[in-house]
Formats: structure tokens, sequence, C-alpha cells
């Protein structure tokens, strides 16, 4: 979802007893599923062995802990009757990103960011993968659909492109398709948004939901100039959607996450018919946030989707904003209703950490500090907020407290990939807020280095991407060498540890690689 912003012994022990729901399994969805956890090779291949003894597709779901889109799967859909009893027709696969091995998935599968939902034939083929930023009927709509259907979504994208008839729950494979998570495996990136406008062409007049909804994704992805050619008809059919309460709610989440795109893309800064788009979104998205049929997390997220619009002809980055006081209060209500009413783990996760951010998006920063630190002792993981804090603290110009939070959220968090990962967001922000602290950034990035040492998977995955990431932001603080002894220092700690990791897959070549200059580009 476009909405992945974010990115303790004794006390964080205490706090996951609190926290976590009672009806979850310690390190699966829901307990409702015969999820089958997989941290090798070779219990996936049990998963699609078991899937072609009995004749059923594999789901397979790439999560994390601290995740809260993926907390928001876990409170509004996994947790679901309807879910489990469709489960029963399916092999359940999890894949928790910190699990031994789990990252060396991620690049078997091409599943990288959190959460993402592929299902597979028992052959594994991908048929598609879900969309996790829609809503919890929607998504169990779709995964009906394909599995009734079953066929590759890369078979059925080729025959929409060449021409071919497709059944109507091929049309709606392609349209519900998660296209966010697609890691290049169906078109390259900057293809999605030419993509998207070819497909609502093809698509059959009579499917109005299924050619919208491809019209509003290529709207969506249309920024810098790519894809969508804004008409009057479009414009239209985007006005049509916004004033009726049901096609709004059909297409909630591309409207929601996709407000500022549609609109750019639409009706560019100055135009003529910009105040009447915005007056329409504004609008369709307050009836979305009273919409008791959805989930906290998506009211929450219409809310969002009317601060961002409120902002969308001012400074991106500002951090002092003047929005009009109705839509301050409806704010400042929103997220107090959602912090008072929660009493799901999973869902405080979710909505907590989007409501720090809303409440920062508004400019409400003593607000939004005041919740995330609130929510320190109830949420099972901490630093998750912590960083967000550090990020509140940073933005306004406090750096030795965002390095303090950012340190401490180092500091608390668990799982070998997510340590890497907090560990790295530290180090890049002590070499950009206190590059002259020469001692700690290299103490920082030993620490990075020997957490790698005991990761097994730290050079696979995500996590060879979050340390080439912290390599290259060490080059740069190096500038001219002026960091020359540091480096050295660490290269000499990489120079120990690289030929004890596993040669297989690239693994020694990229730890060898780091703090070396990037090759040149052909």
């Amino acid at each position: 979802m476009k909405l992945a912003f974010f990115p303790l012994a004794v006390a964080v022990a205490l706090q996951l007893a609190v926290a976590a729901p009672a009806a979850a399994a310690p390190g699966l969805p829901s307990t409702n599923v015969a999820w089958q956890a997989a941290a090798s090779d070779a219990d996936v291949d049990r998963a699609f062995a078991q899937a072609r003894t009995e004749s059923k597709p594999v789901l397979l779901y790439w999560g994390a802990t601290w995740c809260p889109p993926c907390n928001q799967l876990k409170a509004t859909l996994f947790n679901r009757q309807d879910f489990a009893t469709l489960a029963q027709t399916f092999v359940s696969v999890h894949v928790d990103g910190d699990r031994p091995g789990a990252q060396k998935l991620g690049s078997r599968f091409k599943v990288s960011g959190y959460p993402t939902m592929v299902l597979f034939t028992p052959q594994g083929q991908e048929i598609t993968r879900l969309p996790g930023e829609a809503d919890a009927p929607q998504v169990l709509a779709v995964l009906q659909s394909a599995l009734s259907g079953g066929r590759p979504v890369k078979a059925v994208l080729a025959d929409a492109l060449g021409g071919k008839a497709l059944a109507a729950n091929d049309w709606r494979m392609l349209a519900f398709y998660s296209w966010d998570t697609d890691e290049q495996q169906l078109v390259p990136k900057d293809e999605v948004p030419g993509t998207l406008v070819r497909l609502a062409v093809a698509s059959p007049a009579a499917d109005t939901e299924t050619t919208t909804r491809l019209w509003l994704k290529a709207l969506a992805a249309s920024d810098d100039g790519q894809g969508v050619k804004a008409d009057d008809s479009l414009r239209a059919r985007v006005l049509k959607v916004l004033a009726d309460p049901v096609q709004a709610r059909t297409h909630m989440d591309v409207l929601t996450n996709g407000a500022d795109d549609i609109v750019r893309t639409l009706e560019p800064a100055g135009s003529a018919g910009r105040p009447r788009l915005l007056g329409a979104f504004d609008a369709a998205l307050k009836r979305l946030e009273g919409d008791a049929t959805l989930s906290r997390n998506d009211r929450m997220g219409a809310l969002h989707a009317r601060v961002v619009l409120a902002r969308l002809d001012g400074a991106k980055e500002a951090v002092q904003v003047k929005l009009p006081e109705p839509l301050l209060q409806d704010v400042r209500g929103h997220v107090a209703r959602a912090d008072r009413e929660i009493t799901d783990g999973y869902e405080r996760m979710a909505v907590i950490t989007y409501g720090g951010a809303l409440l920062a998006r508004a400019g409400l920063w003593a607000e939004s500090e005041a919740l995330l630190k609130s929510n320190l002792a109830r949420s099972h993981s901490p630093y998750y907020l912590m960083s967000q804090l550090g990020s509140n603290a940073r933005k306004l110009g406090r750096n030795d407290e965002a390095l303090r939070w950012y340190g401490e959220a180092f500091d608390k968090s668990e799982g070998p990939a997510t340590r890497l990962q907090w560990g790295a967001s530290y180090l890049a922000a002590l070499v950009d807020l206190a590059p002259q602290d020469a001692a700690r950034i290299e103490k920082t990035a030993a620490q990075l280095i020997a957490e790698a040492a005991k990761d097994g998977g730290a050079f696979e995955g995500r996590s060879a991407r979050t340390l080439q990431r912290a390599s290259a932001k060490l080059r740069a603080w190096n500038g001219e060498g002026k960091q020359g002894p540091a480096l050295k220092r660490l290269q000499g700690q990489l120079d120990a540890l690289c030929p004890k990791v596993a040669a297989a897959d690239g693994q020694r070549t990229a730890c060898q690689a780091l703090l070396k200059p990037a090759a040149p580009k052909a």
C-alpha cells in the first residue's frame, strides 16, 4: 500500500504479553487457519508437495511483526471466519521476514515489500498477487475469483494486451492485481502506468466497475507525465465516481491512496477545473471517513487523503501548515476516538501508527508525539513508534532528540532482518544529522556488521539491500577520504566476515562489495 511511510528486556516481554491478541498463536497470522510457517526452501517445497497431492493452490503471505499493513490484515482479514472457510481450499504458507532463511525465500518468490500475498498453482506458477490495500470483503472476492479461474496472471495480461477475449474474472484479476508489490514480475515499473491505460481502453465497456477501476489505477500511477493524458470524458468519469456513494465505496482504496496523484493528473495546478475536483474529492472522502462498514484504518485513510489534498498546493515538506479548523477538529477527534476504542493489539499497531502520521501531516506535532508516546507500552513493536518519534523530531529540527529516538528504536528492535533495517536507519540519521560524530557513526556501523555476522540471511533479499544502502551512506560520509581510518577498520571487520559467508546465490559477493565503490554501469 502506498502509505507504508515509516519506515525493553523484561519490559518488552511485559508489553508483548499485554498487547498481543489472545486469539493469535506466536508467529502465525491467525489461529483459525492451518498456516505453515516457512523458513527454508525445504519448508516451501513440502507445502507445494502437499498442494500437488491435494490438488490445491498455495497462498503465500510474506510479512513482518512490526509492519502496520500486516497487522491490518491480521485484524481485518485473516481472523475472519469466511477467510478461514475459504482457506480450506488452499495451502496457507506464512513467511515472516525475520525467520532464518526468510530473505532467501523472499528472493526466490520475488517478494520484498511487507505485506505481499501471492497465490500459486500447485506447480508453483503465480496466479496473482492480492491487493493488501483493499478492504477485506474485496480481497476475499478477488481471492475467490482467482481460485475459480486459476490462470496465471502473466498469461491473462498477455491475452489482454494481445486483444484476445477474456472472461469477466480475468479482467477483475487485472483490475485488482497488486501492482504495488509486483516487483516487475509482469512489466517494468516505468511501464505500469501505460500498461494500465492500455488495459482500461481494452476492457469491456459492459463491465463499468472493472473499467473504472483500471482508469483510476492508471490515473494514480500517472505521475511525472507517464500514462494517462487527461480529457473531459475521463474527468467526467471520476467526478461521477466521487458523486456516487456506492462507486466511491467500491473504489475506496484507490481513491484514498491515490487522491493526490489523481488530482494532479486530471487537473494540474492552476487549472480552472481543479477547485471543483478538489471539492468533489473532499465530499466523497468525508463520506468514506464516516462509513461504518469500513475498517478504522480505511476510514482514517480517507481522512488522511483529505489532509493530503488540503496541502496539495503548498510546499511538500512544510512543517508548519495552516489547514481549515474544521478539518483539524476532524483529525483530532478521529484519532482520539480510535485510540480510545481499539482493544485489539494488531488493529492498534495498524491504526495508531497511521494516526501518529496523520496528526503530523496535519501539523499537529504535539498531539502526534503525545499519541505515540502514550502507546509505546501498548505496542508489540514499540521500536516502530520510536522511529516515528525520531522522524517527527527530525522534521522539527530537534536533531539530538531525533537521534536519541532512532538509537533507542535500534536498541529495542527485534528479529535479525528488522535489526539490520533499524540499525541502517539509525546509521543514516547519524550521518545526516551528526556527521562530525565519527566515533558514534563507526560504533553503529561496526554493530551493524556484527548483527549481519549473526544472521545467515543478511546478504540476501531485503537485508542485502539494507546493508547496501548503509554502505553507500558510509562511502558518502567518507567524502574525499576524510574518514579513511574509520572505514579501514570497518573494512577489516568485513574482511574477517565475508569468507565465512556462503558463496551460493551471490551472498559472499554481496558481502565483499560493501564499502567499495559501485561498479560503473555498462
